[in-house]
């Protein structure tokens, strides 16, 4: 049959790696931050999604705009 490669490019970004090693730093009682701070690295880069969205969201309307 042909060559099938299916290369999603999905893995472990650098804010779930971040959360995994405070997981477990704070379950191991190696450090006592505040759950807050140990799901930083997660709400963290889900705003900076978010942030850029919008970003690029206005950059495009403004861009459409001119077109016209």
């Amino acid at each position: 049959m042909g060559n099938n490669t299916n290369n999603n490019g999905g893995g472990m970004g650098l804010g779930t790696i971040l959360f995994l090693i405070f997981l477990v730093l704070k379950l191991t009682n190696y450090i006592d931050w505040s759950w807050w701070w140990v799901s930083a690295p997660l709400w963290v880069t889900a705003i900076l999604y978010i942030v850029i969205a919008i970003i690029m969201a206005t950059y495009l309307q403004k861009r459409r705009g001119r077109r016209k």
